[in-house]
């Protein structure tokens, strides 16, 4: 049997792009337990909700829901239990730096799987003001207004 290549998204948190400025993105991988893989490989995961603390020196991620296994028996895992993020102990160090700055949380951004093994996208973010959020809205929207105008004139509308 050939070894799984590539990236494979399982979970995305779109929202998250929207509710926060991204200031800096970590990949780190995940400790599950045999029923979680099977769910995920399943494709079954929300990271709505989710976020990233520092405590003791390890970084946990907290309230990712990833749902029981179907075909799972006794052995099956609790859905929203918090997950030690695999990270370097430099890459510890440095979050806990960044995040000791008012205002800036860590957030969950993807869950896939790279090479057979579970990652997830952790990134450290600033919360947008409602201000922020309409105008990056406004920006969106007239981006894509411009777009369909030049695809228009391509077209001799």
């Amino acid at each position: 049997m050939s070894r799984e290549q590539g990236r494979k998204l399982v979970a995305q948190n779109k929202k998250a792009r929207h509710d926060y400025h991204i200031e800096d993105v970590y990949e780190a991988g995940l400790v599950l337990l045999g029923t979680e893989v099977k769910s995920l490989r399943a494709g079954r995961a929300s990271l709505v909700d989710g976020f990233a603390v520092l405590k003791d020196g390890e970084a946990w991620l907290q309230n990712v829901h990833i749902p029981e296994y179907v075909l799972g028996t006794w052995t099956n895992h609790e859905p929203r239990r918090p997950r030690k993020l695999l990270l370097h102990q430099h890459e510890i160090k440095k979050l806990i730096g960044e995040t000791k700055e008012s205002g800036l949380t860590l957030v969950p951004l993807a869950l896939y799987f790279k090479d057979g093994k579970a990652k997830v996208e952790i990134a450290v973010a600033r919360g947008k003001k409602t201000y922020d959020k309409r105008q990056a809205l406004a920006e969106q929207q007239a981006k894509r207004e411009a777009d369909r105008a030049v695809a228009r004139r391509g077209r001799g509308e």
